[in-house]
This record gives structure tokens, C-alpha cells and sequence, in this order.
């Protein structure tokens, strides 16, 4: 069973950074193609970024140039760096396999506000 752990949200100020980090269990991470997600006011999950298992990566356009997505496939593990943080970026955040085949975590608060 597939297990996703997100961390690294908080309270930062418009402008500010954070970089969110995903811990991935019970799979063979390196032949995913895995995406960051953020939750919409109609409760769906949007992917905003996501990277192949060759490193090719998408953005969404509300997020390209500001957020940058990685990987660390020995340590089975996501990241995605936010930069030039909005208020409208104040959501929670997601991991998941691209398309989203499994449960989902806890997911992690991003707040930007001053």
C-alpha cells in the first residue's frame, strides 16, 4: 500500500519561500511520474506540478517561474520549492502519483499572509 507523507507547509509572508517535501512508501518511487497537488474552494485536488520518472517536469501556468519541482529517488522522496509565495497560494498542498492512483495524505498547510 502506497503511503504519502507531506511536510514543510507553514506561515509565510507574501514574497517569502518554503519548500514542501513528500516521503513516498510502498512503491517503486523511481518509475513514478509524481505531481503536487493543491486543494480547490470545490474540494478537488489540482495538480500544479509534476515530474517523470526522466526528470521532465509541467507546471501549472499560476505557478510556472515561482515553484520548482524535484526529486530524490534514493531517498524516495518529492519536493517542491515555492518562491514569490501569493496570498492566493494559501492552500493545502498534496502529493500523488500523475494521474492521482492512490489515498491520499494529510496533505500540508501552506499560509501566506503578513
Amino acid at each position: 500500500q502506497v503511503q504519502l507523507v507531506e511536510s514543510g507547509g507553514g506561515l509565510v509572508q507574501p514574497g517569502g519561500s518554503l519548500r514542501l517535501s513528500c516521503a513516498v512508501s510502498g512503491t517503486i518511487f523511481s518509475l513514478n511520474h509524481m505531481g503536487w497537488y493543491r486543494q480547490t474552494p470545490g474540494n478537488w485536488r489540482d495538480l500544479i506540478a509534476s515530474i517523470a520518472p526522466g526528470s521532465s517536469t509541467y507546471y501549472a501556468d499560476s505557478v510556472k517561474g515561482r515553484f520548482t519541482i524535484t526529486r530524490d529517488n534514493a531517498k524516495k522522496e518529492l519536493y517542491l520549492q515555492m518562491n514569490s509565495l501569493k496570498h492566493e497560494d494559501t492552500v493545502v498542498y498534496y502529493c500523488n502519483t500523475r494521474p492521482a492512483l492512490h489515498a491520499w495524505g494529510q496533505g500540508t498547510q501552506v499560509t501566506v499572509s503578513s
